[in-house]
């Protein structure tokens, strides 16, 4: 791996408003660029727009979706990626033939470089899963991606490091959810609406357990436990019936954040990835010390009576419920 600067941004973006949302993006890849970033990272389903995704009819739902990488928005980020000369990483809906995905796309000044499908796709029951992980060499980094609830599953964070890959790129749009974890819940959208009379209150609701404080539960601990960097991004505002808190940031292999983003409003933030964190990091050590032959029970189906299947908490009282994660 080589020194590497990497900007996390976060915007609020605008339902099914592609023109727009890679304005932001195209506005924050030049800030990113200005503070000194190499690769810009953006928010999963940046361009299209996602909680709302939910409402939408299969018909409806494979007009906004685009071929990756030959639709107009793969082609439009690549054009943004050669007019500020770094990678650009963000996600869309994607559609191949009559089936969809919520994909995440990474292009670079010379063209599109890779792309990963959400591994655990629920949004919409019209959205497939995907069924690989992803991992590609960019600017002598080894780099993978994991889109939101993908990276709950410690074994999907653990199987992208054992691939090769020293930073992944965690797009998500999350937080703000209902739960029956003490604390959590939604983010009252007054609050957001109220932010520049009254900022401490919705900061509050952004550090407590109804988003940051969540977050910190376990994010971290992807990165700390497999030796990688983890470049979180997620949007700042309104994601259609919900308020998100942004909180873009970068981890380092020892679980620590290098640079975050705390204000209420669209933003990036750009840190120094250095080699030598990772060579001596205790989850690198981890990786080694592993003992294959005891873990074939991970691999097998649960007893009968789990139900199996991908599930965020939120969802589990009410199964017709689909929100966000």
């Amino acid at each position: 791996m080589e020194d590497i600067r990497i900007g996390a941004a976060q915007f609020e973006a605008h339902d099914a408003d592609k023109a727009y949302n890679l304005s932001r993006i195209d506005t924050l890849t030049e800030r990113a660029v200005a503070d000194g970033a190499e690769i810009v990272s953006f928010h999963e389903c940046c361009i299209s727009g996602y909680t709302f995704l939910q409402e939408l009819s299969r018909e409806r739902l494979l007009e906004l979706a685009e071929p990756v990488p030959d639709g107009p928005s793969t082609r439009a980020l690549t054009e943004l990626s050669l007019k500020h000369g770094v990678p650009i990483m963000a996600g869309l809906v994607e559609r191949d033939g009559d089936r969809m995905f919520n994909t995440y796309v990474a292009v670079t000044p010379d063209g599109y470089l890779a792309k990963h499908r959400k591994l655990h796709a629920f949004i919409s029951p019209y959205i497939d899963s995907g069924e690989g992980f992803t991992v590609f060499d960019l600017l002598g980094c080894r780099c993978g991606i994991l889109i939101c609830y993908d990276n709950n599953l410690p074994e999907n964070v653990r199987l992208t490091a054992m691939k090769g890959a020293e930073i992944i790129f965690m797009p998500h749009v999350t937080c703000g959810l209902p739960s029956d974890m003490p604390g959590r819940g939604i983010i009252d959208k007054t609050l957001w609406d109220n932010r520049l009379k009254d900022p401490v209150s919705l900061r509050q609701e952004f550090l407590g357990p109804k988003a940051r404080g969540w977050l910190m539960r376990w994010l971290p601990t992807r990165a700390y436990e497999n030796g990688v960097y983890a470049v979180y991004t997620n949007p700042i505002g309104i994601d259609h019936d919900t308020v998100k808190n942004g909180n873009a940031m970068i981890i380092d292999p020892f679980g620590e954040i290098i640079v975050e983003s705390s204000v209420l409003e669209d933003d990036v933030v750009v840190g120094l990835c250095t080699p030598q964190k990772i060579e001596v990091s205790s989850g690198h050590r981890y990786l080694r010390a592993r003992r294959p032959e005891l873990y074939a029970p991970l691999t097998e189906p649960l007893p009968d009576e789990w139900e199996t299947g991908t599930k965020p908490g939120w969802n589990l009282s009410d199964p017709e419920e689909t929100n966000t994660g």
